[in-house]
């Protein structure tokens, strides 16, 4: 099984199992998400430990091992990306499986269970073309100010969305145009849907145009833009213009 194959199925499967959990009534509320982030993270990490156990691994779940600095691949791991979706018993909510090789994110699958979906870096799908008036995703609960920001300068529809994971795919499935994020992230929240991005011929870097790089001794990485390739120094620019650091 090849890095992008195993990727994919681990986060079918964790997706499935996850699936299953939300819909049997067996937990609510946050005991819900608790469980939601322990079962995917145990079946996630010993699978990779069994199949990959060679490589470094970062999760979010799991306490981090600065081992993984001296690995050239290293899986980037989020269980449950959008546990407050999930335990809500929301559909936006992702399951991310990443592999970074030398700090690139070169393979990774994003599971949207809620939706049937599964994205992966290896068999990319057509990108539809944007409308005309752009359209932003940005965070539900907490829509940060510079994208709020360019996306009036751009006259561009707003979407208030769930995980990291869910917004990032909404883009590549033609269902948006634009995430950018300044509200704080984390390398799990994004390895996965960069590399899909990529993969599919989109720009993903962060918010100052500089690239997004992975295994990092701290694995704060704070903002991120993700959008069609036409779309990103127009994008940059307003952000530069409304926005100056």
């Amino acid at each position: 099984m090849t890095d992008a194959e195993l990727a994919a199925f681990l986060a079918q499967e964790a997706g499935r199992m996850l699936l299953v959990l939300q819909q049997s009534g067996q937990y609510s509320g946050k005991d819900l998400g608790d469980e939601g982030d322990r079962i995917a993270n145990d079946f996630l990490m010993g699978m990779l430990r069994m199949r990959r156990g060679s490589d470094g691994m970062l999760c979010e779940e799991e306490k981090d091992n600065l081992r993984r600095l001296d690995a050239e691949r290293v899986w980037i791991i989020d269980p449950l990306d959008g546990t407050r979706e999930f335990s809500e018993g929301r559909g936006d909510w992702a399951v991310h499986v990443a592999l970074a090789v030398k700090g690139e994110p070169v393979v990774g699958a994003v599971a949207l269970p809620g939706l049937g979906l599964l994205l992966r870096s290896d068999l990319p799908i057509w990108v539809p073309p944007a409308p005309e008036r752009l359209r932003m995703v940005v965070s539900r609960s907490r829509p940060a100010a510079e994208a709020m920001a360019v996306a009036s300068a751009l006259d561009a529809e707003v979407i208030p969305m769930g995980s990291a994971g869910a917004k990032a795919m909404a883009v590549v499935r033609g269902e948006a145009d634009i995430y950018l994020h300044s509200g704080g992230q984390f390398e799990w929240d994004s390895c996965a849907p960069v590399a899909v991005a990529l993969a599919h011929g989109l720009h993903a870097s962060r918010i100052d145009g500089s690239p997004l790089v992975y295994n990092q001794q701290d694995t704060y990485l704070p903002d991120l833009l993700i959008c069609r390739r036409d779309h990103a120094d127009t994008v940059l620019e307003t952000l530069a213009r409304v926005h100056p650091a």
